[in-house]
């Protein structure tokens, strides 16, 4: 069994169930922990894997969860097993988007009609993407012809004071049609971001 395997078959035991692991962001609100929720929660690890830069696991996990670095380094406690799912998550999407992208499925909620709610996901990755906002300028730069890469990703996403991120949309039926629908892009621009930064992110890791 390789390393990797090995590894990854540990955290497999250690790792809280996912079903657990929202439930348990819920209980932190006086930690201020990044996801409040799954969805939240996979658009960040998303973003980790599919951006511009790589961090060591401390760097954005504590962050997302609420917990001190100490965290890492002691068994059996229930920091630890959050850790290990989200390392999970982690290599699962990455795991995807290497070898078979077309199955990469966002985890998005409903909204109470019943239409997808992709804002959580996007709030995610967002959040993840403020952590080395700098090396997402290329993408930032609307004179840049692959920012539309982010649209679909930002246009779900409001301010620190609730504002839409990108200004407030045009009012008609045209444009709830394709807020409503714009999830559906989602898969495809998650892998052709990761596609756009790999040359510069594995030049910058050598």
């Amino acid at each position: 069994m390789s390393r990797r395997r090995r590894s990854s078959s540990r955290m497999a035991v250690a790792a809280m169930p996912l079903e657990e692991l929202e439930p348990w962001l819920r209980a932190r609100p006086e930690q201020h922990p990044v996801a409040t929720s799954l969805p939240m929660l996979d658009g960040y690890v998303a973003a980790i894997v599919a951006g511009p830069v790589s961090f060591s696991p401390p760097d954005w996990i504590c962050p997302l969860l609420a917990i001190d670095a100490n965290a890492f380094n002691h068994g059996g406690t229930s920091e630890l097993a959050a850790i290990s799912a989200v390392v999970l998550r982690h290599n699962d999407i990455s795991d995807v988007l290497s070898t078979a992208p077309h199955r990469f499925a966002p985890v998005h909620g409903r909204k109470p009609n019943g239409d997808v709610d992709a804002r959580p996901w996007c709030q995610g990755y967002h959040a993840a993407m403020r952590l080395r906002l700098s090396a997402w300028a290329p993408l930032l730069d609307i004179s840049n012809i692959h920012h539309g890469l982010l649209l679909p990703i930002l246009l779900h996403c409001v301010d620190d004071q609730g504002r839409p991120l990108l200004g407030l949309p045009r009012k008609g039926r045209e444009t709830e049609e394709f807020l409503r629908n714009a999830y559906a892009d989602i898969p495809n621009v998650v892998e052709a971001i990761r596609q756009y930064w790999m040359p510069t992110r594995y030049a910058r890791a050598r």
